[in-house]
């Protein structure tokens, strides 16, 4: 679990951006860092799927920090990982395709797949649960729990260019369609 790599933010009350589904359009992810630099977010997750090194050499270099859980569809983790592993790298990858993070007294669950999602959320371990990989963006309670999926950046399967915003402070998220 990533908990020790970001553990300066488990107290400290954040917005946080949530992206998923990138599958290599570069165009999107761009106009989604744009947008994510005026949320005034202070972290990045990613719900996997980058597909390429290239895109994770966008996370790298951009200016808010990143940590990514994999996605399946994830292609040369090899160098994905030397390229987050890299002196003033801004992107740390997860060691699987789900983990979990605490940011501002909240406990997250990040996770890839869709299919344990509701299940994460039910155990009462998490005050959140994001997923990605049906590219649906969509936000509900089960029981305390916020579960979030941002939708996709790639557009290929729903059309539908999104991320989503959470707050610490406020306990909630907002699905951003552009």
């Amino acid at each position: 679990m990533c908990i020790a790599r970001i553990s300066k933010f488990k107290f400290k009350n954040m917005k946080i951006a949530i992206i998923s589904d990138i599958h290599e359009n570069v165009k999107n992810l761009n106009v989604v860092l744009d947008e994510i630099k005026k949320q005034e977010v202070e972290q990045i997750l990613c719900l996997g799927d980058l597909i390429n090194p290239g895109v994770a050499k966008i996370l790298a270099s951009f200016e808010i920090p990143t940590f990514a859980v994999w996605g399946n569809n994830d292609g040369d983790k090899v160098m994905t990982t030397k390229i987050s592993l890299g002196e003033g790298s801004k992107l740390r990858m997860g060691n699987s395709t789900y983990d979990f993070v605490e940011f501002g007294g909240r406990k997250i669950f990040l996770t890839h797949h869709d299919d344990i999602a509701v299940s994460m959320a039910k155990s009462g371990d998490f005050n959140a649960v994001f997923y990605g990989h049906n590219h649906e963006a969509k936000k509900e309670m089960v029981g305390k729990c916020l579960v979030l999926n941002p939708g996709e950046i790639s557009t290929h399967k729903t059309g539908k260019l999104s991320f989503a915003v959470y707050d610490t402070e406020a306990y909630d998220g907002e699905i951003i369609m552009l």
